[in-house]
């Protein structure tokens, strides 16, 4: 594969991984910021996010010389053969995606520009930006290309690099073959389609799996009323082929920085068609009916009310593996909670203790946010929250109520320290047997 030369716009979540992953895979890859300090801590090797990999993949780009770091961004534009665009795109006021990123920095970068440069939206953006992009570019020797990321955030790296579908979308097939060649080392399936559909892939992926997420909260509600476990109902569901088991886990609802606004996005783009999407506004609702649920299952635990009752947090982030609180879940039962009048301490692994994070005062030890606490609330599944001393936590607790919104914790572990584990969907009946029938 020949060696190309690439700008990356953008070095946020997307934008960094894409370059470092470029640079990986024998690419000459310059990113480009407009925030010095972010640039400058960069060029010194200093991640900003919690992502397993990349900070090795940065280090090793810029020792190779492969990998650099600029806010010049008109001359590095100007010898580019390929320019990824992976700018924000956070909902706007109508609830569809703001461009506006997007679109200054195109008719900034548009006369730059050298000819038959391939301009690639590598964001998640609605469908016909392509075609808007092309229209604010009017330079008929620039072709744009929809490559959208599926990017986990935790294990983005191995996303990028061990993808099970790469997928290029092009009105000008010679553009597209370009970009798809960009990708030739990696062995995965690449899938060359039109522009919008392109677009329109990465909001039905995200829409799907949200949709997906409140169906199984659903169904745990439905295992609480029939005194059913969630637990045994997933595992025999999700050993259907057909279905799965990813994302068949109960939680406090669904979040993070892609599927509340790319739901919302979907909708938005469905209303400019007349359509009204029934099942995609459902599955929103449905979440928001989750996180209050989750509120109204711990005042249930105190009697009905969370009125001056102090409550201890045990994770902020979205999701267990990484560093960003953006849509976190957690932040959202955490301010209905506090609406309700409860008194809120936190520990996280990535926040660091003697902070504030949306009123909530964090503690770097979690035994600390047990102290004098008349329950506790599991919001992240971190690993180390699992592992803890319960019978020390038990003895700091001034209560005996742990909701665990992930069913990440055992409840007989922490039965057997005093406590009553309340998860979600979850009976307390003992699990049971699986594998080959018992003998008689």
């Amino acid at each position: 594969m020949a060696e190309r030369r690439i700008v990356v716009i953008g070095t946020g979540y997307v934008g960094l991984t894409t370059g470092a992953c470029l640079a990986s895979l024998g690419h000459q890859v310059m990113c480009v910021d407009i925030d010095v300090e972010k640039i400058d801590r960069l060029r010194a090797g200093r991640i900003p996010m919690l992502e397993p990999g990349l900070a090795d993949l940065v280090r090793d780009g810029q020792v190779s010389g492969r990998l650099e770091f600029t806010v010049d961004g008109d001359a590095a534009v100007a010898g580019t053969e390929f320019l990824f665009l992976c700018l924000p795109t956070p909902k706007g006021a109508d609830g569809g995606a703001d461009l506006r990123a997007t679109e200054s920095t195109v008719a900034r970068i548009r006369d730059t520009l050298p000819v038959g440069c391939v301009v690639v939206n590598k964001s998640t953006v609605p469908v016909g930006t392509s075609v808007r992009i092309a229209g604010l570019l009017d330079r008929p020797d620039v072709a744009v290309v929809s490559n959208p990321e599926f990017l986990r955030e935790g294990s983005a790296v191995t996303d990028f690099l061990k993808p099970d579908r790469i997928v290029v979308g092009a009105d000008v097939p010679e553009a597209g073959a370009r970009v798809a060649g960009l990708y030739s080392r990696l062995r995965a399936p690449v899938l060359v389609t039109d522009a919008a559909s392109a677009e329109l892939v990465k909001y039905v992926a995200n829409c799907f799996l949200a949709m997906k997420l409140s169906f199984v909260n659903a169904v745990a509600e439905m295992c609480e009323h029939f005194d059913a476990d969630v637990d045994e109902v997933l595992d025999a569901v999700g050993r259907d082929p057909r279905i799965g088991r990813s994302y068949l886990r109960p939680g406090p609802g669904w979040g993070g920085s892609c599927l509340p606004k790319d739901s919302d996005a979907m909708l938005r783009m469905a209303d400019t068609v007349g359509f009204s999407f029934p099942l995609l506004r459902a599955t929103i609702e449905s979440n928001a009916q989750q996180l209050e649920r989750v509120v109204t299952k711990l005042a249930t635990a105190f009697g009905g009310s969370l009125d001056g009752a102090r409550v201890g947090l045990l994770g902020l982030t979205f999701k267990a593996g990484t560093n960003d609180l953006r849509g976190s879940p957690a932040l959202a039962v955490a301010e209905l909670l506090a609406a309700r009048g409860a008194e809120l301490l936190a520990c996280d692994p990535t926040v660091a203790g003697g902070t504030e994070v949306d009123g909530i005062t964090v503690m770097d030890d979690p035994y600390q946010v047990a102290e004098n606490a008349e329950a506790l609330v599991l919001l992240t599944d971190w690993p180390q929250f699992r592992a803890l001393d319960w019978v020390r936590m038990a003895k700091f607790l001034d209560g005996t109520v742990v909701l665990d919104t992930r069913n990440h914790l055992d409840p007989e572990k922490l039965g057997s320290a005093g406590l009553v584990c309340h998860g979600i969907g979850r009976s307390l009946k003992p699990r049971s047997w699986t594998g080959a029938p018992p003998a008689g």
